[in-house]
């Protein structure tokens, strides 16, 4: 698409002291003549990903560490995990991933480690393999609470901290931004932003560092363009959220957009990916062995979530084989609770 094609088929009203389509244009007409080498580039080495399987609350020490090592051999130098139930848990959890993703002997084999200190990990608060972690509350704090828990933290070095409020307050992220910034940790949020007009106060107001878009809460892609314009404009780094089945699948092709003709950019960027369910779409997305996304290659695939049939036949509810063949109790028992 071109620049006028693009700019046409985002949404602007409410945006405009944020961002002009005239100031969109010249945007994307810097960046039109070498589309077609940052597409060349992505298609041969994939688009930069991280993972959250390991860090999901609830996990024995053993799986948390176990599922860590893992996805540092599938490549992966960008790891999330859930806080926010209890202080203690939450150190010592972080200080388990922190002293596998940190120590070399965990690298696969023919593996160096990164620079830390280099453009893509600059600010990240990366490890000395030059790994990442990132911590994600899931809006479940009080924006002084938030502040102090995440302080206890500091000791596991996070990039950010993800959703640590109500995802509506845009000051009381700009002031959990301002209370953690002498820690060098950082807030991102995003995925529960229903609408352009959020990610535009979150960005007036300064309150992120990281803009993570949601491919269905905000208003399809007319209104993702309008965001990832606005990020681009400010200087904010896209790394949409992906933690939902088919969310993967939607995703990618967006933060493809944003590389290839909106920021140009995709070197500090990490686009989540959770390893569940892929299997029951038709057109399932892929990692590669570096932990990236690989570009989406099919011709008749698009922007799409499709699902096969067989598996809406075997899990709809409540008529799915799931249901009626295999699970009878859960679903009398479903039953008998909404009444």
């Amino acid at each position: 698409m071109t620049p006028e094609e693009l700019v046409n088929s985002a949404a602007f009203r409410y945006i405009s002291d944020a961002i002009t389509k005239e100031e969109a244009l010249v945007m994307l007409k810097a960046k039109e003549s070498t589309k077609a080498e940052r597409e060349a580039k992505v298609r041969e080495v994939g688009y930069p990903a991280y993972v959250t399987s390991a860090g999901w609350l609830g996990y024995s020490d053993e799986k948390i560490a176990r599922l860590t090592k893992e996805a540092i051999q599938a490549g992966f130098n960008h790891f999330k995990m859930k806080v926010g139930a209890d202080l203690d848990n939450d150190l010592r959890r972080g200080k388990i991933i922190r002293s596998i993703i940190d120590d070399p002997q965990y690298l696969p084999a023919g593996h160096k480690p990164r620079d830390p200190n280099g453009p893509d990990l600059v600010g990240k608060n990366a490890g000395p393999t030059g790994s990442v972690l990132m911590i994600d509350a899931n809006q479940v704090w009080d924006v002084p609470q938030a502040i102090e828990f995440v302080k206890g933290l500091e000791e596991i070095k996070p990039w950010f901290i993800e959703e640590p409020t109500a995802p509506d307050d845009i000051l009381g992220h700009a002031a959990i931004r301002r209370a953690l910034k002498p820690y060098g940790i950082g807030v991102a949020t995003g995925e529960h932003a229903h609408n352009r007009i959020v990610f535009k106060q979150l960005l007036q107001a300064e309150a992120i560092d990281v803009c993570q878009i949601d491919s269905c809460r905000l208003a399809g892609v007319s209104e993702v363009l309008s965001v990832l314009l606005m990020a681009a404009k400010f200087g904010i780094t896209v790394c949409p959220h992906a933690g939902g089945v088919g969310l993967c699948e939607y995703v990618i092709h967006l933060s493809l957009i944003d590389y290839i003709a909106v920021s140009g950019s995709m070197e500090r960027n990490v686009l989540e990916f959770v390893d569940h369910l892929h299997e029951h779409f038709i057109h399932p997305c892929s990692i590669n062995k570096n932990g990236r996304y690989n570009v989406p290659n099919h011709p008749d695939e698009g922007y799409s979530i499709e699902m096969h049939r067989s598996s809406i036949e075997q899990y709809e509810w409540p008529h799915g084989t799931y249901w009626v063949n295999e699970h009878p109790r859960l679903k009398a028992q479903a039953q008998v609770q909404s009444h």
